[in-house]
């Protein structure tokens, strides 16, 4: 019995995997309904002995060339995306909510506020649009008055956007990120010198973002920041 669980587990974490890298609350519902189906049809051959692995496995691989086919429909016709996928609905406006929109969803007034605070916005009044999108999440689309301030708005020049890198994970070194960033363990020992850490080993992260950031902590201490100087910023 361990060994087929073994098999299944493979098995369904190969198809898994080649479903995409959506989360569960990004998937579209002709996507869940799948996910759901292959978690029931892996359960069988696995608590049920008698049940041959070829009676779980196949309907998993069958559905699988469904999500492939209903993907490619929908990329195909716009016609099909609606119908597999359903439209976004806009439940508020600038005239307020649209309560018909809200009944044809299915939703509450607490399930839309609770999503409007979702998006990081707590008064009704300062929401222009809010969306909910085909996956069931909401976007939200602030008033004009209501939105933050930006750098661009104070005439602040703002510093180039940076990308950072890890190059020590717990301890160890990843050496392909350093290829990556142009540098190599003679510069990655002047990093550590810095900080005033002996020993790779002891390093809990070590990121290094292109404008020469470093953001470093040792295991059991506090994280540390400071700037570099190196050539390998623009290879990133």
């Amino acid at each position: 019995m361990a060994i087929r669980a073994i098999i299944i587990y493979l098995f369904v974490l190969i198809v898994v995997r080649l479903m995409g890298k959506r989360q569960i609350g990004e998937m579209q519902p002709f996507e869940l309904v799948i996910t759901l189906i292959i978690a029931d049809l892996a359960c069988i051959p696995m608590a049920e002995v008698a049940v041959p692995l070829g009676h779980g496995l196949i309907p998993i691989f069958t559905l699988l060339v469904i999500h492939f086919l209903l993907c490619f429909i929908s990329r195909k016709w716009q016609w099909a995306r609606y119908l597999v996928s359903g439209r976004p609905a806009i439940v508020i406006t600038p005239k307020g909510i649209d309560y018909q929109e809200l009944k044809r969803l299915n939703m509450t007034l607490d399930d839309l506020i609770e999503s409007v605070r979702g998006c990081e916005i707590f008064n009704l009044d300062e929401v222009a649009y809010a969306i909910i999108e085909t996956n069931g999440k909401m976007c939200c689309i602030p008033k004009a008055e209501s939105e933050p301030v930006t750098r661009e708005d104070m005439k602040i020049k703002p510093d180039p956007a940076a990308l950072p890198v890890n190059l020590v994970m717990d301890g160890k070194v990843m050496k392909e990120n350093l290829t990556l960033c142009k540098i190599d363990i003679a510069f990655l020992g002047k990093i550590l010198k810095r900080a005033g850490i002996a020993q790779v080993k002891k390093v809990l992260i070590l990121t290094l973002d292109n404008n020469g950031k470093v953001f470093i902590q040792e295991k059991g201490q506090q994280y540390q920041t400071f700037s570099v100087k190196f050539n390998g910023g623009e290879s990133w």
